[in-house]
């Protein structure tokens, strides 16, 4: 007897001495767990004949569940069964208006608003791979956006007619079908709208709610294009990341990975032209069956109020919009919502602290992920300031290594072999994915060159093939991974990757400026980096502040703006022509410390103005908002 309950008290305290032990084990298995649960999952999905998409598990979900409000928005609210009928009277719209048939690529430009869902819904009926534009972009980044996607037709809102009539003529020289999903119903053709925009919102409204045939997509499968989601690269113009359905079906899977069940009402108030937006928030919200409530755009002062209103218990963030909502007065009720799961990235790790202290005790989902990459980390763990553990299953599905990297020669360090050199634990290193049957790259569309700069060769062996991250992250002697920058030629402001040669295009193309070294720099308290320009004059050229200024605002979207510009005599080149950027970087932006002329881009007067001590003072000190 003495012997079994001496065995049943060591049983009782195992749990206690593991955990003591191996903190995080429990919490290890788990994702294990889930992650074993999910691969065969999908698994399943790929050897389904005809294929089981996201689509099909919205139809199902619509089944299951049909009166169940599947998103709330500006006070109305819409069931799955609504959403179905309505991206029913989509497709068979667009199939009569547009001749729209599988495999036929249509390009989105749309701000956040519930069409959204039941368009691309009634796009995926008809088996059409969907381009989401940005709809802040414009002109020449519009018209490259669109043409490189291969789409045959574009749809816009009403409230951007005026950027679709900028390229329009464009568009018509390459026989484009536009459609507008006009405000006014009853609008006339010719009322308003150029020749050569047709008006679809009436067309929809028309049309049946008849559900249309499986057939239509029956060519449809795993590794089809379901998407085109843009991103930043180092051409000057966003790159169009190829999205397939099993990348679709793998990024929905965030959501049920950090914890979220059918029974929670999920907030989405992060573009839906982003990953992070459509692919982890609406996909992933059909993934679980749940409800959704949609916003605009980010607010801080309202973001509490819509929690409490619709009882949300998930959110999203990125680190910017967690410093937004740290930032606003404090109140006593902060801690009354139901919100238990933020999920997201790139929040500061005093940000993170100063987030949990203020609003209550919520499970930090920190995310690292590339839209077009094949490896990513989620911190599963309440650990702050990491982005993911390391753990064997994870390694062995998605072989990935931390190597080298030259910050002064922006590339990776290799030996006498010419091979890649592993960072050692606890060092910093770029990211890079081995490319394999379960860890593809499928590449940007309309662009090998820039799809083969990210494939990096010989990195282990002479041979082998790698996805290039072009960021630098850290593991620590506890297996947790920290995102510590990004390389090349992107940066990070408020939330948007922002490419320099793009930003540098557009500023050469300002009277008077001859060259320009784009850049981002750190502000304290601020997450990402900041636009910053070195130009150069041409000879006699005086710097125009006012012209510069509207320049850029009319052809970059606010976040992209250079905030600062240093006028030097000339640029400083590498060996072979790359403009440097490391010591400008170092250097940042204090007049105290820079002999050049420094302007600051003040919003208000819609001006740049001379960088004097007292506005860098201010910026420091938050007067000066950025």
């Amino acid at each position: 007897m003495y012997v079994w309950l001496t065995v049943l008290a060591g049983l009782a305290v195992l749990p206690a001495i593991l955990k003591s032990l191996y903190p995080y084990l429990f919490q290890d298995l788990k994702y294990v767990f889930n992650t074993i649960r999910f691969g065969i999952r999908l698994t399943k999905y790929k050897k389904i004949k005809p294929f089981y998409s996201i689509l099909d598990c919205f139809l199902d979900a619509v089944k299951k569940h049909p009166n169940k409000i599947f998103i709330h928005f500006e006070g109305q609210s819409f069931t799955y069964l609504e959403v179905d009928k309505r991206s029913n009277k989509v497709a068979n719209a667009l199939q009569t208006c547009a001749s729209l048939k599988e495999g036929d690529t249509v390009a989105l430009f749309l701000g956040n608003e519930p069409c959204y869902a039941w368009i691309w819904l009634g796009l995926a009926k008809l088996g059409c791979p969907v381009a989401l534009l940005n709809h802040n972009i414009r002109a020449k980044s519009l018209l490259h956006c669109f043409t490189c996607s291969g789409a045959k037709v574009l749809i816009a809102a009403a409230e951007l007619q005026g950027a679709v009539e900028d390229v329009l003529p464009a568009l018509q020289e390459q026989g484009i079908s536009v459609y507008l999903l006009e405000e006014d119903q009853d609008q006339g053709q010719g009322d308003g709208v150029a020749e050569g925009i047709n008006l679809l919102s009436g067309k929809i409204q028309q049309a049946s709610d008849a559900p249309l045939p499986r057939s239509l997509r029956d060519n449809v499968g795993v590794r089809s294009i379901a998407l085109y989601i843009y991103t930043s690269g180092t051409t000057g113009l966003p790159k169009a990341a190829l999205v397939t359905h099993e990348r679709v079906w793998a990024a929905s899977f965030i959501q049920a990975v950090s914890g979220v069940t059918s029974d929670d009402i999920f907030y989405i108030n992060l573009p839906l032209y982003h990953s992070a937006g459509f692919l982890i928030g609406m996909a992933g919200a059909i993934e679980r069956g749940i409800t959704v409530v949609l916003r605009r755009k980010f607010s801080a002062s309202q973001f509490w109020a819509d929690c409490r209103k619709y009882d949300v218990t998930v959110m999203q963030y990125i680190g910017e919009t967690l410093r937004y909502l740290c930032n606003t007065p404090q109140k006593e009720n902060e801690k009354a919502h139901r919100v238990r799961i933020a999920i997201g990235n790139g929040v500061r790790m005093d940000i993170w602290s100063e987030f949990l202290q203020r609003f209550g005790d919520i499970a930090v989902r920190e995310l690292y992920a590339a839209t077009e990459g094949n490896v990513g980390f989620i911190n599963y763990t309440s650990k702050v300031g990491v982005v993911g553990r390391v753990n064997p299953l994870h390694t062995r599905i998605f072989p990935y290594s931390l190597i080298k990297f030259d910050a002064e020669k922006e590339e990776p360090v290799r030996n006498a072999e010419g091979l890649c050199v592993r960072a050692a634990r606890g060092e910093t290193g770029l990211l890079v994915g081995k490319i394999t049957n379960h860890s593809p790259f499928v590449g940007y569309a309309g662009n090998k060159q820039q799809t083969e700069k990210k494939r990096l060769q010989d990195v282990f062996r002479k041979g082998d093939l790698y996805f290039n991250s072009g960021d630098l992250l850290r593991i620590d002697h506890d297996n947790f991974v920290y995102f510590q920058d990004r390389v090349g030629d992107t940066f990070r402001w408020k939330g948007e990757n922002v490419a320099t040669t793009e930003v540098g295009d557009i500023l050469t193309t300002v009277d008077g400026i001859e060259e320009a070294n784009v850049y981002g720099v750190k502000v304290p308290g601020h997450e990402g980096r900041i636009g910053m320009a070195a130009v150069t004059l041409r000879e006699g050229a005086e710097f125009d502040c006012v012209n510069t200024c509207a320049h850029v605002a009319n052809y970059l979207p606010v976040y992209a703006r250079p905030r600062f510009i240093r006028i030097q005599s000339c640029l400083e080149m590498t060996g072979t022509f790359k403009m440097k950027k490391v010591r400008l970087v170092e250097e940042g932006f204090d007049p105290a410390l820079i002999q050049d002329e420094l302007y600051f881009l003040d919003l208000e007067q819609k001006k740049y103005v001379p960088l004097t001590q007292q506005i860098y003072d201010s910026i420091l000190s938050r007067e000066v908002k950025l």
